[in-house]
C-alpha cells in the first residue's frame, strides 16, 4: 500500500490563503488530492490517518544552510576537522534538519570542498536520512576577505577557497562545477566582524565577480553572493546573481535594483545570526556591549529597515538565519520565522510563505515543493497546532507529529485517532 490519506485537518496550503478544513491523499511521491468543504477522498485502499484537528502543512525550507558548520564559536575551527569526522558530522546535521521540519536545504557553504556534493548524493541515494539539498562551493573570498582567517606565519582554513584576480576565481569555480556542485557562492563584501573587510566594504573586484558569474552562467550553475554592502549588491545583480544574501546595507539604489529583478532574484538576510550575536552570546565573551562595539545593533537596525522596504516592494525576503554557530546553532533554524514576525513586520502566514512557496522557488521546483496541491511533491509536516496564529510553534520538535519527505515519513504519524492535539 503507497497510499496515505489524511483526514479531519486544518490544511496551510503555502498559498497565503486562511488555513482550511480537509483532507490529503498521497500516493507515492506525490500529492494525489485535495478535498475541502466537507469533501472526502476515497481511503478503502490507502492508510488513514485521522489528525484529530492537527494541521497539515509544507515541510519548511531552509534558504541558508550550512549543514557542514559545527556550531563552533569561531571561524577558524571548521578547518581543523579532519575530513571524516566532518562527513559523520554534516551526516548527523541533516538528520536533524529533517527532524526539526526541514524537508529542503539550500546550501550556502560548505566547511570543505566537496562536503556538501557527498552529503548531498548520500540523502538522494537513501544512504543517510537528510533533507532534499542543493550542494554549494565552500566560499570564494581574497584575501583579507571574509574567511580569510590565514596568519603570515601561519596556515590556516576555514569554510573559504581563497583566489586573487579573475583567473584563479575563474579557474576555482570551474573546478566545483566539474566536482558536481548547484551552487557558486562568493564573498564580494566583508562582514562586520572582520576588521580588515567591514559589512560595507567591497572587497572583490568588478572582473573578480564577472569571472565567477561567467563560468555559473556558461554551466548553467546558480550564483550566490555574501553581499552586505550596497555596492556588493548592485554588481551581482548586474553580472546575474540570482541568490543575494544579507544585503543588510543596501541603499535606494541597491534596494531600487533588487525590486527591478524581484522576479529571478531571493534576499536572505539571515538576521538570525546578527540577532543571537547582539543578545545571547555572551557566555562565548560577546557580551551586548561587545556586539555593539563591532556593529551587530546597527546592522540589525537598518537590516531589519531594509528587509521590510523590500518586502513592500514585492521582493522574496527568505528565512534563514545562518544557523550553525555556537549561539545559533543548527536546529534552531525554525526560530527564524519569528524573527521574520518580530523584526521584519511579516504575518505569521506570510512567514510561512516565505520558507515554503518561496521555498519551493529557491529549490527550483516552484509548484512542487512547499504547496499542498495535486501534483506536488509530498513534503508534509503534521504539527499539533495552528502555525498561521503563532510560528513559534514550529519551533518545538514536539509539536511535529509527523515529518514526511517524498511520501516516506522520517517522523511517523501515530495511528488511526491516536494523533493526539494539545490544547491552546
Amino acid at each position: 500500500m503507497d497510499a496515505i490519506v489524511f483526514t479531519n485537518l486544518s490544511i496551510i496550503d503555502g498559498s497565503g490563503a486562511k488555513p482550511f478544513a480537509g483532507e490529503v491523499r498521497v500516493q507515492g511521491n506525490r500529492i494525489a488530492a485535495v478535498a475541502r468543504d466537507g469533501a472526502t477522498l476515497p481511503r478503502e485502499d490507502a492508510r488513514h490517518i485521522d489528525a484529530g484537528g492537527a494541521t497539515l502543512m509544507p515541510g519548511l525550507v531552509e534558504a541558508h544552510a550550512h549543514i557542514s558548520f559545527d556550531n563552533a564559536a569561531n571561524l577558524h575551527s571548521l578547518g581543523d576537522i579532519p575530513v571524516e569526522e566532518h562527513v559523520l558530522l554534516a551526516a548527523e546535521n541533516a538528520r536533524i534538519y529533517l527532524e526539526r521540519g526541514f524537508t529542503s536545504l539550500n546550501s550556502m557553504a560548505a566547511a570543505k570542498p566537496r562536503l556538501d556534493i557527498v552529503i548531498r548524493n548520500a540523502i538522494a541515494a537513501g544512504r543517510i536520512p537528510g533533507p532534499r539539498m542543493l550542494a554549494c562551493t565552500p566560499e570564494l573570498t581574497p584575501t583579507a576577505g571574509l574567511g580569510d582567517v590565514r596568519l603570515y606565519h601561519q596556515n590556516r582554513e576555514t569554510f573559504t577557497v581563497i583566489c586573487d584576480g579573475p583567473e584563479e576565481f575563474r579557474r576555482t569555480a570551474r573546478t566545483f562545477v566539474r566536482e558536481g556542485v548547484d551552487t557558486l557562492k562568493f564573498n564580494p563584501s566583508g562582514d562586520e566582524f572582520v576588521p580588515h573587510s567591514r559589512a560595507e566594504q567591497t572587497v572583490m573586484t568588478e572582473a573578480e565577480i564577472d569571472a565567477v558569474c561567467e563560468v555559473g552562467h556558461a554551466h548553467g550553475k546558480r550564483l550566490a553572493a555574501h553581499a552586505r554592502s550596497a555596492r556588493a549588491v548592485e554588481l551581482c545583480l548586474k553580472h546575474g546573481v540570482e541568490l543575494i544574501n544579507h544585503a543588510t546595507f543596501a541603499d535606494e539604489r541597491a534596494r531600487d535594483a533588487l525590486e527591478a529583478a524581484k522576479d529571478r532574484v531571493f534576499v536572505m538576510p539571515t538576521l538570525g545570526i546578527t540577532y543571537t550575536t547582539l543578545h545571547e552570546a555572551s557566555a562565548w565573551g560577546i557580551t551586548p556591549e561587545v556586539a555593539t562595539a563591532l556593529g551587530m545593533r546597527r546592522e540589525l537596525e537598518q537590516g531589519s529597515a531594509c528587509m521590510r522596504d523590500l518586502k513592500r516592494r514585492g521582493v522574496r525576503v527568505l528565512p534563514g538565519g545562518d544557523y550553525g554557530f555556537a549561539w545559533n546553532r543548527i536546529g534552531d533554524d525554525a526560530r527564524d520565522l519569528e524573527h521574520f514576525v518580530n523584526l521584519l513586520g511579516f504575518t505569521p502566514m506570510e512567514a510561512i510563505v516565505a520558507a515554503t512557496r518561496w521555498g519551493g522557488d529557491i529549490m527550483m521546483k516552484s509548484g512542487e515543493l512547499g504547496v499542498i496541491r495535486p501534483g506536488a511533491l509530498a513534503d508534509l509536516l503534521l504539527v499539533d497546532g495552528d502555525p498561521a496564529s503563532d510560528v513559534r510553534i514550529l519551533q518545538d520538535p514536539g509539536r511535529l507529529l509527523a515529518v514526511m519527505k517524498d511520501g516516506h515519513f522520517h517522523k511517523e504519524a501515530a495511528p488511526r485517532g491516536q494523533v493526539a492535539r494539545t490544547a491552546a
